[in-house]
């Protein structure tokens, strides 16, 4: 099943691209980074190993284009984490393909912190958490601590600034929790085989905590 979503998000829409494998054991949405779309091709390379694994994907814009162009708006949490609410429970109430999945986040950049911070909300039942090359920190100390998904975040070894503060974020968080350090990758592990094992651990974590 491929289809593109039109989400109603208080007075936008936002778009997402919805795909399920036959059989699907759950649903991945991605909350893309700042200035990210769903058609960053990073994160539709990890889309389609989830596919793989019989996991279905959410490839969200949080964003409309023109909110997109604002600093600000990109680095409001509070906003983004809104949008991935109103996506999450959309897909549960008006998608009939995936109503009755398990439901995860992926986020990236600050889609990371935005991620974090749904899964924190009371009754989200969010089964997982995956941040790549995230900023989980800007989700605030407060929310880090009522997360009760499994997280694991992944961090390129050479993106020394993004490290340390996903340091930071993971001794705040309370939940089962992992840091997965990528050896010789950079911010957007576009070096060689970095990208691959970024798809490869996200899939086994997903794959080891759908209940």
């Amino acid at each position: 099943m491929h289809e593109l979503l039109r989400i109603p998000a208080d007075d936008v829409h936002i778009e997402g691209m919805l795909e399920l494998p036959v059989d699907a054991k759950g649903l991945v949405l991605f909350a893309h980074g700042s200035g990210s779309s769903r058609h960053s091709p990073r994160n539709n390379h990890v889309a389609k190993v989830l596919h793989g694994q019989g996991i279905g994907t959410l490839l969200l814009d949080l964003l409309t284009l023109s909110e997109d162009l604002d600093y600000h708006t990109r680095f409001d949490i509070s906003l983004l984490t809104h949008r991935l609410l109103l996506a999450t429970g959309f897909v549960r109430l008006h998608t009939p393909a995936s109503r009755h999945l398990p439901i995860a986040y992926f986020g990236a950049s600050t889609g990371a912190a935005a991620a974090l911070q749904a899964a924190a909300g009371p009754g989200t039942d969010i089964q997982a958490v995956v941040s790549r090359g995230g900023r989980p920190d800007l989700a605030g100390a407060h929310d880090l601590a009522r997360v009760t998904a499994p997280t694991l975040l992944l961090v390129g070894g050479l993106d020394t600034e993004v490290l340390e503060l996903n340091r930071v974020a993971y001794a705040r968080l309370r939940c089962e929790k992992e840091l997965t350090v990528i050896p010789n990758a950079t911010h957007l592990f576009e070096e060689p085989g970095t990208l691959e094992e970024v798809a490869r651990l996200a899939a086994d974590w997903f794959g080891r905590h759908w209940h």
